[in-house]
């Protein structure tokens, strides 16, 4: 939202109030607060009216400072509220006198000039951003002077500017398809079914961080207007409409350190089961099934050596014009019991496709209407339209109630057989409404989303057990991180929509999302048999795996019998690297560094990645450059450093553009120098015991450099850790865990002249080591 005209006027009608200096503090417990009229006190005379801004600065945990801004404090805020951890007994120093007070958290500073106001964020003494004269302000549009204003509370907005310096790039702000780097930018956070094509997003977040190292979030579930660079070059502006503005600066100082804050603020996410890494297969949408139809496609993944590990059954498990009833479609599923039984058998996990909308046909409709379960107008009537379905209504998750009765229905089909949910919709919310506890509705627009999937994950926690809980999730807020996975949404079967996937999953990872997924060859219309085979080798290297389309099936061999050697070959690679992806899942849960993550990310200081978002990093240690054209080519930059081709062995020198041409069975997939790659030695499924007789395969030592791996079992505990350390032609390994049997490949050494503590033997340009023993030392010799 742009309230300037130019550099010193502000559009025809709108007002601005910025504090001129600081007239008064005060500190109660770890708040300060400050008084800050918006004019020069010069003598008494100038107190006799505002108005003034009362800031308040605090410390929730170290490096994190909060400011709250208020106009009107008299404002009852009826929620909903994002939930913020807090630690009570964060140190929060205080330094103030004649002109300025300095506050400091962990290595963060604010600095505040009393005088002539000016507040600055630092990194120690490293200056992030300030905001200056007449950045912070109180808005008011049509503005006809404060004697005829009389308190009016319409069209008031609280707006912050925080400085940009030069060369700096800002990221996130949710899941969002537009250009990568956010600068010239104007962002709403809104929800809205919108697809991938354009400018709305499912899930917007009011999170952004930049490449300086600090994030800011803007603590508020009402639209929040962001002006990335536009309305002032300069600056990042974002406005909330109201009387008061709450946002967090968060410290790095590097890019992950500010990941991991936000997310010990707003919640870490949950650890998906290992099975869930595995490839999905789905019915379609529109497309005609039944059991007879899934039976066939389950078998015809089989009979062609296709590893499958999740079923899911989209809308038309449900009988039209009746979603949501979540009951299984007596004409189509007679069994459905039986049928998953069925299934299972044949060693699959069971998804459901669900939302919070429910039909005017559906038998949940009267019993939601009778209960008081369902939104209603400000009337007392319940609220309906006929978008998606006719006279839908949708469930009012502020009343406790209506939770478990949505949790019933879902803990009955879970008894049946079905092992999670596709959380589908969320975003079409009206605010023309009431809720059962009284939430504002505008903000509750893009809150109700994380109150929907929080039920249905709840569900799958008591009844499945922590870190056995997955969803499959279209919409979020700040906090549905916490709720894993989600993809990214209808996009379309062909290459540039390939890419702006990529480019919302980037966003969003750099927004606290830790696992990211979307359609493999896109949702709607039907690929060519090209893009199906190069979207399938991204897909089976994203986090999460799943074919799934709208009118058309998306079994491999209905794109040519190359797409099903393409599948099975991803498939399986990426079922062998499940001891890597569980480990790197597993550090995600811990710290919110995503697994799937951007290039600046990781190399934050490299000046060349900033832009990047047709690559990324699978974990610490893996690069995946996808391919986009029907030529095969591929584009993309290696940081400095050794790296190594993971299917040929080859060695690349970094810190250069590569450009290479790459079969179907290829895509570049570089390993970093210094790593270790744990790899399975099972290759047909997600879920097995990753410790027995891995193969550690060692990458480019570089000298005084160590490099180690963990293996974890399937309930995340520590099976066996490896380190490795090159020093003066001495290669040392370190082994600690369980005892379970594993070898070592030296990748791309050849010179090995002896291994104490084992035996080795050539293989090709690599080396394969043998331990004596499951723990210990081995010390390898190299001529």
């Amino acid at each position: 939202m742009k309230f300037s005209n130019g550099f010193w006027l502000n559009r025809e009608g709108v007002a601005s109030f910025s504090p001129e200096e600081v007239y008064s503090t005060s500190v109660k417990g770890n708040v300060i607060t400050l008084n800050t009229p918006t004019h020069k006190i010069n003598h008494r005379g100038d107190t006799l009216q505002g108005p003034n801004i009362t800031i308040k600065i605090s410390s929730p945990i170290p490096d994190v400072i909060r400011v709250q801004s208020f106009h009107y404090m008299g404002i009852v805020d009826r929620g909903p509220k994002f939930e913020i951890n807090n630690c009570t007994d964060t140190k929060f120093d205080i330094v103030e006198d004649e002109t300025t007070i300095k506050l400091t958290s962990g290595n963060l500073n604010v600095k505040i000039d009393k005088k002539k106001w000016k507040m600055e964020f630092l990194n120690k003494e490293e200056r992030l951003t300030y905001s200056g004269w007449r950045d912070l302000s109180y808005v008011k549009e049509n503005f006809r002077g404060i004697a005829y204003d009389k308190g009016a509370l319409e069209d008031t907005y609280m707006r912050e500017q925080l400085n940009l310096s030069v060369g700096e790039l800002i990221y996130g702000l949710g899941e969002r398809f537009t250009p990568f780097v956010k600068n010239g930018q104007t962002v709403e956070t809104w929800n809205e079914d919108g697809g991938t094509s354009g400018e709305q997003s499912y899930k917007s977040i009011p999170f952004y961080i930049s490449n300086k190292g600090y994030g800011v979030f803007v603590n508020s579930s009402d639209k929040v207007s962001f002006e990335v660079g536009t309305d002032k070059v300069t600056k990042v502006q974002f406005a909330v409409p109201g009387e008061s503005l709450d946002y967090f600066i968060i410290n790095g100082p590097s890019m992950k350190e500010v990941l991991e804050r936000y997310t010990t603020l707003t919640g870490k996410p949950a650890l998906p089961p290992a099975w869930s890494f595995g490839l999905w297969l789905t019915t379609s949408f529109t497309t005609n099934y039944d059991e007879e139809t899934v039976t066939s496609f389950v078998d015809g993944m089989a009979e062609r050596d296709l590893p499958l590990h999740v079923f899911h059954f989209d809308c038309f498990w449900m009988k039209d014009f009746n979603w949501t009833d979540l009951e299984w479609d007596s004409r189509v599923f007679p069994d459905p019991e039986g049928m998953l039984k069925r299934l299972k058998e044949k060693g699959l996990r069971i998804c459901v496709w669900i939302n919070p909308y429910i039909a005017q046909e559906s038998s949940m409709f009267q019993e939601g209407m009778d209960n008081g379960y369902l939104i209603k107008r400000p009337n007392g009537d319940v609220w309906q339209w006929d978008m998606w379905q006719p006279g839908m209504a949708i469930v009012d998750f502020t009343n406790p109630a209506a939770c478990r009765w949505f949790a019933d229905k879902l803990e009955a089909l879970l008894d049946m057989g079905v092992d999670c949910f596709k959380t589908d919709f969320g975003e079409r919310i009206p605010t023309e409404v009431t809720y059962f506890d009284g939430s504002d509705p505008v903000k509750m627009h893009n809150y109700y989303t994380y109150l929907y999937n929080k039920v249905v994950f709840d569900v799958l926690e008591k009844k499945r057990g922590k870190d056995e809980a997955v969803l499959f999730a279209r919409s979020a807020t700040v906090g549905g991180q916490q709720f894993p996975v989600h993809w990214g949404g209808d996009c379309s079967a062909n290459y540039e929509s390939m890419a702006e996937s990529l480019r919302g999953g980037l966003s969003l990872t750099m927004s606290g999302f830790g696992f990211w997924s979307h359609d493999i060859g896109g949702f709607e219309s039907t690929s060519t048999e090209d893009v199906y085979k190069r979207w399938a080798a991204f897909g089976l290297l994203s986090s999460h795996s799943r074919l799934h389309g709208s009118s058309s099936y998306r079994v491999p061999w209905l794109y040519g019998e190359e797409a099903v050697d393409v599948v099975r070959h991803f498939t399986k690679l990426k079922a062998s690297l499940m001891p890597y992806i569980f480990n790197e899942a597993y550090k995600t849960s811990k710290t919110g560094i995503p697994s799937m993550r951007s290039m600046v990310l990781e190399f934050q200081d490299d000046p060349a990645i900033g832009y990047l978002d047709r690559q990324y990093m699978f974990g610490d240690s893996i690069l995946v450059a996808p391919i986009f054209n029907e030529q095969g080519v591929a584009n993309y930059y290696l940081p400095k450093g050794t790296w190594t081709n993971f299917f040929t062995g080859e060695k690349v020198d970094g810190g250069s553009w590569r450009k290479e041409t790459h079969d179907y069975m290829s895509i570049p997939l570089m390993v970093r120098p210094n790593s270790i790659i744990a790899v399975g030695s099972e290759n047909r499924k997600s879920d097995y015991d990753f410790a027995q007789d891995v193969t550690l395969k060692v990458y480019e030592l570089e000298e005084g450099k160590g490099a180690s791996a963990t293996v974890r079992s399937m309930n995340s505990e520590v099976a066996l850790e490896v380190s490795a350390m090159l020093s003066k032609g001495e290669i040392t390994i370190d082994a600690k865990g369980v005892g379970k049997p594993w070898s070592l490949v030296l990748v791309g050494v050849q010179n090995v002249e002896v291994v104490e503590g084992g035996s080795f033997v050539i293989e090709g340009s690599d080396t394969k080591i043998f331990p004596s023993s499951n723990v210990g030392k081995l010390v390898i010799k190299l001529k």
